[in-house]
């Protein structure tokens, strides 16, 4: 197993990390941004202006690390991520994966699906990205990205798990999950430990959109992480508010499983095409969908419930480094 992390910089030790945001954008484009040039266009140079900013704001936080696991057809763009932390200082994590069938790129595989050799060239892409690189960049992704569809994992998202998990299993790279409308969380975890994945090696994302606790524990007990990774989304495919988002946080905490819990908001601090422009009815639930939500409403908000600052501090920088570097951790099981 490896006993470092890939940044967009180079590999970084387990005593690097720091505080660590789980799952944030800084650039995400819907597959078919690309057609609208005319005036849906990527300014590169606002982009790299825009992720600055937010990167020294989440600086002034204390924030050391993010990882970013934006898929590889929806706008990935690993050098300007570069730029970005080599100009500020904070490091960032990229991904390798692709996004869900009904959302993603999903016909260049899904035509190679019907040859037969789809499952084996996406083996290729993670392998290669992992071990040499992304194209020529020589930047090396530090996570799986791995998505499925709201009820199910499709046989096209099903390939994806299966090369990644042969990936995990050669390399010990961390895999980081999607899940879709609060769907899926432990049918993903089953799946990867049927093919031989470590779940200390597994963290199971957007799992604040279900706020039933049984639906956390089937995961939990399984021995991966978690990670609560969207709040300041609601109104929004089916998200529940912040005040449910914490309210089921506040239980598992209480069940004893800060251990195994990591926050974010999944942020997109630029969309590649024509800006988000949100239905008036929703901007008002949407205010706080911004990098510095977490610190500046959310992690007060936990203090004033009673949640100790070691379990904050557990939350945000002691599991990311565990999820990246431990070996014989113990977790609730």
């Amino acid at each position: 197993m490896k006993n470092t992390i890939e940044t967009v910089t180079g590999p970084i030790s387990a005593d690097q990390l720091g505080k660590t945001l789980i799952h944030e954008h800084f650039v995400f484009g819907y597959p078919g941004f690309h057609g609208d040039d005319s005036l849906g266009g990527f300014d590169e140079q606002d982009a790299l202006e825009t992720g600055i900013t937010i990167a020294l704001q989440l600086l002034s936080f204390g924030v050391e690390t993010v990882v970013d696991p934006t898929p590889n057809e929806c706008g990935r763009n690993p050098e300007l991520l570069k730029e970005i932390s080599e100009r500020t200082g904070l490091q960032i994590i990229c991904a390798t994966g692709f996004y869900y069938e009904g959302e993603g790129a999903a016909p260049y595989f899904k035509f190679r699906q019907g040859l037969g050799t789809a499952e084996e060239e996406i083996y290729e892409m993670f392998k290669k990205e992992v071990t040499d690189g992304i194209r020529n960049t020589g930047i090396k992704p530090g996570i799986l990205n791995l998505v499925s569809s709201k009820g199910e994992i499709t046989k096209y998202e099903e390939m994806f798990f299966k090369a990644a998990a042969r990936v995990q299993r050669e390399e010990g790279t961390v895999i980081l999950t999607h899940t879709q409308e609060g769907t899926m969380g432990p049918e993903q975890v089953d799946l990867l430990l049927e093919l031989g994945c470590d779940p200390k090696k597994i963290v199971i994302g957007h799992m604040c959109g279900n706020t039933n606790v049984d639906y956390h524990l089937d995961v939990l007990k399984k021995g991966a992480f978690i990670a609560l990774d969207r709040f300041g989304i609601q109104g929004m495919g089916g998200a529940p508010s912040d005040e449910e988002r914490i309210k089921t946080l506040l239980k598992l905490l209480s069940l004893g499983y800060a251990n195994q819990i990591m926050l974010s908001h999944d942020t997109v601090n630029y969309w590649m095409g024509r800006p988000l422009i949100l239905p008036e009815q929703i901007q008002e639930k949407m205010k706080n969908w911004h990098p510095a939500h977490l610190f500046e409403n959310i992690i007060p908000e936990l203090r004033e419930q009673g949640v100790s600052e070691e379990s904050i501090s557990t939350m945000v920088e002691v599991n990311p480094s565990r999820l990246f570097f431990q070996q014989e951790a113990k977790l609730n099981a």
